[in-house]
């Protein structure tokens, strides 16, 4: 019987370990002298020398770990199906996903973590970041997989590297740093992955926004309906995609158009119910302030007080939470778009190109006088006698315009509705910013359950009679109506927050919410309020009246709708809100929130 040699055995062990990893029998692993590769179940690797020294053992046991990784964790039909066309778009999706791959390896094995990293030491000794001197000459698919492994195994970018990717690193960071932080919540998930992929693509300008590679979900409309719907995004992608980072210009042949918000699988994270009484989180040296205007200030004919005021806030985002965790909260956040993305964006183009028709400029042609006409210059040369050569552009008549949404942040909208309705608050800003329409994002809810400071205050004044609302208000800002929507985007990451969601108090929150719209300059403010039932508070309502707080609701949805030059609409989440608000509509099912959110929306803007 022949002996057989080192190699041979070295070649069965690497066999086996890939059937292992695997969990597939019919894995073979044989050495080349070509570049490894893998086709089919056969995986090709670098062949060792018949010394078998450690470094070349390393070696071909990270090719073939790679690979094995890959026929393991990696579905090429969904990967193609995914993937977008353009070239170097392609090669970083590409990049992005083996990196996602081998990430699960590292983390569960320390040695396939080291053999994985000679493998990547032998791919980078030829890639073109090693010669690159400016921004422009780094691959960015080999940069951006970097980044990833980065963020999905926690290892730092090899030292050599770190001069090539400084170039590109700031970059990178502020286009697509929150799609990074969201890739490791994701890295088992490789459709949920790879949704986030492409969002980050799309921030980077690689690919256009609007053109998803994948339709799960098509709708139930005609072919030249999708175009036209297709384009319309496009259309309005090319205006948000005059970023000067990083000589954008300089990747002409890497960019494609708009910087849309991407999308992620959903996750049902967040249905898990928080615990009576939890305590506040994040409230540490914050000075609270009031949220509404005094009592005193209030129209005639408000039989309604609070006890106390002295404990209300009002808080941004980031009062509540540090940058780390707005991140990946966002994140959460991100990874429910998937299941939404699709038909509410398709919506709001449609409220997009409404709201555009309204402010297309017109002119006026064959004028004695104004803007010189170039499409008829030919007139001159024909007729230098002819003077009616100029035009001049009419006034369009859309009014400035500011929307508020107002959205319940009460412990009933935990899950699903609260997800929808970030998402949902999210698309519609990012909509009316293209508009020009500005769009600020308000929450209410309560700092605590069961009343709070207000509470003690009032047991330790010996529980006075009729003390009126008995909670600490907590009104949040996620976006202000001046604030670009990029800068506000993680603060709607915030709903996602267990523990935040608490008690609603409506009235107090609409007052809020109005007096913000009132001092605001523009001639036409909008209101909507997104709500999924009745005001409560176990507190107020234990001491007062069981109507005491739907009373005042009611008292101050009549004041603003009689008396306020701000246009009020609501919409409500299996709850009748019909009842309290004249123009008011009752959806029973979250997903129809953001559809619902666009027609609202729409049909104000058609009665102007």
């Amino acid at each position: 019987m022949t002996e057989r040699s080192p190699l041979d055995a070295f070649k069965d062990v690497l066999a086996g370990t890939a059937r292992a990893m695997t969990r597939d029998m019919e894995v073979e692993v044989s050495f080349t002298a070509d570049t490894p590769h893998m086709v089919g179940k056969a995986i090709k690797v670098p062949t060792p020398s018949r010394a078998l020294p450690a470094d070349q053992v390393a070696l071909a046991r990270g090719f073939a770990d790679a690979n094995a990784l890959k026929l393991r964790h990696h579905n090429a039909k969904l990967h193609n199906a995914m993937a977008p066309g353009e070239a170097v778009a392609r090669a970083v999706f590409d990049a992005v996903e083996q990196a996602r791959v081998e990430a699960i390896g590292s983390r569960a094995l320390d040695g396939v973590r080291a053999n994985l990293n000679e493998a990547l030491a032998m791919r980078l000794k030829s890639d073109p970041i090693r010669r690159a001197r400016a921004a422009d000459e780094v691959p960015l698919s080999t940069a951006l997989a970097l980044k990833v492994r980065e963020r999905l195994t926690g290892q730092a970018v090899p030292e050599e590297l770190q001069p090539a990717m400084k170039l590109v690193d700031q970059w990178i960071e502020d286009k697509a740093g929150t799609d990074l932080d969201a890739l490791g919540l994701a890295i088992d998930d490789q459709r949920a992955f790879q949704k986030l992929t492409q969002a980050m693509l799309e921030h980077l300008q690689l690919v256009d926004a609007d053109v998803p590679p994948e339709t799960d979900d098509p709708e139930p409309e005609d072919e030249g309906e999708d175009k036209e719907e297709e384009q319309e995004e496009g259309d309005s992608g090319q205006e948000e995609s005059g970023d000067s980072d990083m000589n954008a210009e300089a990747r002409s042949e890497d960019q494609g158009g708009e910087t849309e918000e991407g999308d992620t699988d959903y996750s049902e994270e967040f249905d898990a119910d928080a615990e009576d009484g939890a305590d506040d989180m994040g409230e540490e040296g914050m000075m609270p302030v009031r949220p509404n205007r005094p009592t005193s200030d209030l129209p005639p004919g408000f039989d309604y007080k609070s006890y106390t005021q002295k404990h209300d806030e009002v808080v941004t985002a980031d009062d509540l939470c540090d940058e780390d965790e707005l991140n990946r909260l966002r994140g959460f956040l991100d990874q429910q778009l998937v299941s939404l993305q699709g038909a509410v964006t398709k919506l709001a183009n449609r409220l997009q190109r409404r709201l555009m028709a309204q402010q297309l400029r017109s002119w006026d042609f064959d004028q004695e006088e104004g803007i010189l006409d170039a499409a008829r210059l030919a007139r001159i040369v024909i007729d230098p006698t002819r003077s009616l050569t100029y035009k001049i552009e009419r006034d369009t008549e859309f009014r400035d315009t500011v929307v508020t949404l107002l959205i319940d942040n009460s412990g009933s909208m935990r899950g699903r509705p609260i997800s929808i309705a970030a998402i949902s608050a999210d698309i519609m800003a990012r909509t009316l910013e293209r508009c020009g329409v500005k769009t600020e994002i308000l929450g209410f809810t309560t700092r605590a359950w069961k009343g709070g400071q207000s509470r003690e205050d009032w047991l330790a004044a010996g529980r006075p009679p009729m003390p009126g609302r008995l909670n600490d208000l907590r009104h949040i800002i996620y976006k202000k109506a001046d604030e670009p929507w990029r800068r506000a985007r993680r603060n709607l990451g915030l709903m996602m927050r267990e523990g935040l969601l608490k008690e609603n108090i409506d009235g107090e929150a609409l007052l809020w919410a109005h007096a913000r719209l009132i001092a605001r300059p523009e001639e036409r403010r909008i209101l909507m309020v997104i709500s999924d039932g009745a005001p409560v508070d176990d507190s107020t309502l234990s001491v007062n009246s069981g109507t005491y707080l739907e009373r005042h609701l009611r008292q101050v949805i009549d004041w603003i709708e009689n008396r306020s030059p701000v246009q009020l609409v609501a919409i409500g989440i299996g709850h009748d809100v019909t009842r309290y608000y004249r123009r008011a509509v009752t959806i029973m099912d979250a997903e129809q929130l953001g559809g619902t959110m666009v027609e609202q929306l729409a049909g104000l803007f058609d009665e102007d």
